[in-house]
């Protein structure tokens, strides 16, 4: 649904005027430590290191391959700033995000279960996750993550119920009425008891 509502954003700030030149403005999501870092802090955080490593891939790769296309002596230089670990251990499958998905499906899952599994697979495994060693009288936290700006301690209470997070009945009600058809068609109406619900192929129509 979000990637629907950007392509159709961007069909209604285009142009369609054909342009040589562009001026291009990126305004980074502000990384954010501080001594209780929780679901939020995490998701932004994220958002920061795809988009620092989208600029540094940008702006020291592809411009160093750019001179060796164009003839220019130029001895390549590794700056170091490959953030694809932290990226990987967050997004991939059984990551951060994966096994929180995984746990929310679970009706006897917990806040314990979900750290358990993410000591279990990446404690040890890989250098961007750590046990956290918070400072006396610092907020408790359950995992560190090495990011490019810093390392931060994380909370996980309330993750599933925070990842879960179900819309309200009147909501999903006001969307099924909407003019829009892919939005209505999204929250269809709950078949009465005892018969079964839309097949997804008549959303299809």
């Amino acid at each position: 649904m979000f990637l629907w509502m950007v392509i159709r954003i961007n069909e209604m700030l285009d142009t369609k005027n054909p342009r040589q030149f562009y001026i291009g403005v990126l305004d980074i999501a502000g990384f954010e430590i501080f001594d209780y870092n929780s679901m939020e802090q995490l998701c932004i955080n994220f958002t920061n290191e795809k988009l620092q490593q989208f600029f540094n891939h940008t702006m020291f790769v592809l411009e160093q391959e750019e001179y060796k296309k164009e003839g220019i002596v130029w001895a390549f230089i590794d700056f170091g700033m490959d953030l694809a670990a932290c990226i990987e251990l967050i997004e991939k499958p059984l990551g951060i995000f994966s096994i929180l998905e995984e746990e929310c499906m679970f009706p006897k899952s917990s806040d314990t279960t979900f750290k358990d599994k993410l000591y279990s697979q990446h404690l040890g495994k890989t250098k961007s996750f750590e046990k956290p060693k918070p400072a006396k009288g610092k907020a408790e936290a359950h995992f560190s993550l090495v990011h490019y700006a810093g390392t931060v301690d994380y909370n996980i209470t309330g993750w599933l119920e925070k990842n879960k997070d179900p819309l309200n009945d009147s909501v999903c009600q006001l969307y099924g009425k909407s003019g829009v058809k892919i939005l209505a068609a999204l929250y269809p109406p709950p078949p009465p008891e005892g018969k079964t619900s839309i097949k997804s192929k008549d959303l299809m129509h």
